[in-house]
């Protein structure tokens, strides 16, 4: 990393700080000093746009309004309120953080960087950033938005995967960082927002726009587009997948997936690995003990991860059995009750219209939506 002189850097504070109190966005959780709601944004901020988020973080509060109704929440109504979030066990580790600071802090958040560090789902960023914007700590919170600003603005091409790249941005960031607890909440902020909307991912930096272009090393050197340094990730594999909406006396069969890997513990409709045509869904139907009555129709989705890809194919079948113990034969209203992620969107959305109409008939091939 270039050696920027610390008093070139420091030349930052003042007019970043003006520009973000001149310019911030005007989102909810930045009208409070409450650790509680401060850390549910930042849990429900990480890898998701600031878009997704608002909905939830009101619904999410209404429902938990504090951290000791969070830590009694039922594990079933914490996922639905999550469902379509995606990284469900974000959800899961604020519940098991919640129930930390309930028994073992008396319902009071720990007002350090180590002692929120020490809960459940908390790393570095998350602990940083609430130490500072709740209890004005001088602890910065280097996020991916700060790592490309801040490697832009120095100029620095070091890979921000490596660990020692963050120690080393977080290290020259603390050391020009304001004293006052109400200036350290607002340095945090700004250096974020203005990654998030001038020096944002996905495009040209917007140097005519930002507060710091003239002390930018990287726009003085033609550099920013270039930076940061990232090293590529591994490709995502791709996986084959059959889905079934098995439908039954106007209900649909619904199983919950493992408690441990991807998805663990939510509902899903039953799928087998493998692109099946109709004759093997037909005979892994009846391996699962069902017979089909019916066939509605063939569907496709597709849904990405951030590790895997999942191409499926779906078929709708009218069916007579039970199925094996794990399946669960939802109505409309037990539907709704469980937290199917958005990776079944297309199925479910296609089960709701089924199970609203109440039909009894249709074939493979689209079609009306009446059983045939």
């Amino acid at each position: 990393m270039p050696h920027t002189p610390l008093t070139t850097l420091s030349e930052i504070v003042s007019p970043l700080l003006s520009w973000y109190r001149a310019n911030a966005r005007d989102l909810p959780w930045r009208k409070t000093r409450d650790p509680y709601r401060v850390w549910v944004s930042e849990i429900m901020l990480q890898q998701t746009r600031v878009a997704a988020v608002l909905g939830y973080y009101q619904r999410f509060l209404s429902a938990f309004p504090s951290v000791e109704a969070l830590a009694d929440a039922p594990e079933e109504r914490l996922m639905k309120l999550w469902e379509g979030l995606g990284y469900y066990n974000r959800a899961r580790n604020l519940r098991s953080a919640a129930q930390t600071v309930v028994k073992v802090f008396g319902g009071k958040f720990p007002d350090t960087y180590e002692g929120l560090l020490a809960l459940p789902g908390v790393g570095d960023y998350t602990a940083s950033a609430v130490a500072s914007a709740s209890f004005g700590r001088r602890e910065p919170a280097v996020d991916g938005n700060v790592l490309r600003v801040f490697t832009r603005l120095t100029d620095c091409h070091d890979d921000i995967g490596d660990p020692k790249t963050k120690r080393t941005v977080r290290e020259r960031i603390e050391s020009i960082m304001p004293i006052e607890p109400e200036d350290i909440r607002v340095f945090n902020q700004a250096l974020m927002e203005l990654g998030a909307v001038v020096c944002a991912p996905g495009g040209p930096p917007k140097c005519g726009t930002c507060p710091l272009a003239e002390k930018c090393l990287g726009r003085r050197r033609g550099t920013a587009e270039s930076l940061p340094v990232k090293s590529p990730k591994k490709a995502r594999r791709t996986e084959e997948k059959t889905v079934f909406l098995f439908f039954r006396d106007g209900k649909v069969a619904l199983r919950k997936r493992p408690r441990d890997g991807l998805l663990a513990g939510l509902w899903e409709f039953p799928n087998a690995d493998g692109a099946m045509d109709e004759t093997a869904a037909g005979v892994q139907a009846a391996l699962w003990g069902l017979t089909p009555g019916a066939w509605k129709r063939r569907l496709t989705a597709k849904h990405i991860f951030s590790h895997v890809e999942w191409h499926m194919t779906g078929y709708v079948l009218k069916v007579s059995g039970d199925g094996p113990e794990d399946f669960f034969w939802a109505d409309r209203p037990e539907l709704e009750k469980r937290a199917i992620p958005s990776a079944f969107a297309r199925f479910l959305n296609e089960t709701k219209t089924i199970l609203s109409e109440n039909d009894t008939g249709g074939n493979l091939e689209g079609g009306s939506l009446s059983w045939a």
